[in-house]
């Protein structure tokens, strides 16, 4: 099978899309299929950094693009780099040779619809991975009017892209609802979650001790956000809380990652006079279990607008840690259903937005159980490992190019109604002082 994959961001780029492509292609090429990747040549959240041209790497050929690289400073530049991108992959596309599929991820935007028009021109078979919704994530950024022109043309390309999909790839149940309202039969979608990198991320005792010395962090209590900073996570209610915690030096915020908003952490700890708050850049896939496991409470945050547009997938390494964690979203996402399912519950606590003084009780109770006995770790993690969901993922692949038509997998149960999960946190506890008490 000859396979094309199509997104702007590639190893050895650290953002999380450029990851999980080469983990599919890289499986794809193990499985004895002819892969090709035409990606950006410039990394995702950096773009003075500069990647060959072409490359082959563990049997992928990978093809990369040039592209401005005004940055992520305004909307504006961001709009210039995707279409200088989305140019120039199109030319180099049309000089390809047709392939049995065509997968197409969602960054940028509108790639999906630039992969459509060559399967449609050229022949094979169209797998839509999305990652991302859009124009739903513009709308609900309140950057794009819904009625505007931009936004009925950005529904058409998306709409064109959908039609011409044989398989569509979606995060979670709340997203394949929102692509379901675009008339999509539902033979044609699939759930799959993105998966952790369990084979380099486990929870690494010497590498957290190595990478708090590192930092300054030895005798601390860091409280951890690590991962993409963006209006669809506003920290806000976790920087509400360094804000409160200033005059405590056992507690450090440690913010990890880039995006639009790791200026905005940065300029609120410059104007606060915030010695509490660090930062540090993206860290590479063979020293992230190092930086994650050096948390003693992650961050994971949703913004309500923004369920089924956006996965915050994070939380799957994070579970493969066995680390606490404090979702701070809203009561119906994917997070929070798999508190329902008890996956999470064990380790999570929720904050609803704006609730800082709850946020503030989770730290300290967190703080005072002290480290989370990792006895039920494995078990967790394997549901959302590497190792189980990218093999469903190829097998999806292979059956379309075997036959476009043949139904997907059977979807998740339906979301638990408002209030119907994490009923019962003194139970959690219970089971968590049981635990420590049979450790020691």
């Amino acid at each position: 099978m000859r396979v094309l994959l199509v997104n702007q961001a590639f190893r050895p780029d650290t953002v999380s899309s450029g990851q999980h492509a080469a983990d599919l292609a890289e499986g794809l090429a193990r499985a004895g299929h002819a892969v090709t990747v035409v990606t950006g040549r410039r990394a995702y959240d950096d773009p003075s950094r500069i990647f060959p041209a072409e490359e082959e790497w563990r049997g992928v050929r990978i093809l990369r693009v040039p592209s401005t690289g005004l940055g992520k400073g305004a909307r504006w530049r961001r709009a210039i780099d995707f279409g200088s991108f989305l140019l120039t992959c199109f030319f180099r596309l049309l000089l390809l040779p047709k392939f049995d599929v065509t997968i197409a991820m969602t960054s940028p935007p509108l790639v999906g619809a630039l992969a459509a028009a060559i399967v449609q021109l050229k022949g094979g078979a169209l797998v839509s991975w999305i990652l991302d919704l859009n124009p739903d994530e513009a709308i609900a950024a309140g950057w794009l009017s819904e009625t505007s022109v931009v936004g009925q043309t950005l529904e058409s390309l998306l709409r064109f892209c959908l039609r011409a999909s044989a398989r569509i790839f979606v995060m979670d149940r709340f997203m394949a609802a929102r692509v379901a309202t675009r008339g999509v039969a539902p033979r044609h979608l699939a759930v799959m979650p993105p998966w952790s990198h369990s084979e380099k991320v486990v929870f690494d005792p010497e590498g957290r001790e190595e990478f708090r010395r590192q930092q300054g962090l030895t005798d601390k209590f860091v409280v951890m956000y690590s991962g993409n900073h963006s209006p669809c996570h506003p920290l806000d209610t976790l920087l509400s809380a360094a804000l409160a915690l200033r005059d405590d030096p056992a507690v450090i915020f440690l913010f990890v990652g880039g995006g639009s908003e790791f200026r905005k952490v940065a300029n609120f700890a410059a104007e606060n006079q915030l010695t509490n708050i660090r930062q540090l850049p993206y860290q590479l896939i063979d020293s992230l279990a190092a930086s994650l496991s050096a948390a003693d409470l992650h961050a994971v945050v949703m913004g309500e607008p923004f369920v089924g547009i956006v996965h915050t997938c994070k939380v799957y390494n994070i579970l493969s840690l066995g680390i606490p964690f404090v979702y701070i979203g809203p009561g119906r996402s994917h997070i929070m259903d798999l508190a329902s399912s008890g996956t999470a519950a064990v380790w999570m606590h929720h904050a609803l937005a704006g609730d800082t003084t709850r946020v503030l009780e989770i730290i300290r109770h967190v703080n005072e159980m002290g480290p989370y006995p990792r006895r039920w770790e494995q078990a967790v993690s394997k549901e959302f490992a590497q190792e189980t969901i990218l093999p469903r993922m190829i097998r999806e692949i292979e059956k379309v190019a075997a036959s476009p038509d043949a139904p997907s997998p059977p979807d998740l149960q339906p979301p638990p109604a408002e209030g119907e999960v994490f009923g019962a946190p003194e139970l959690i506890d219970d089971v968590l002082r049981e635990l420590h008490k049979s450790d020691h």
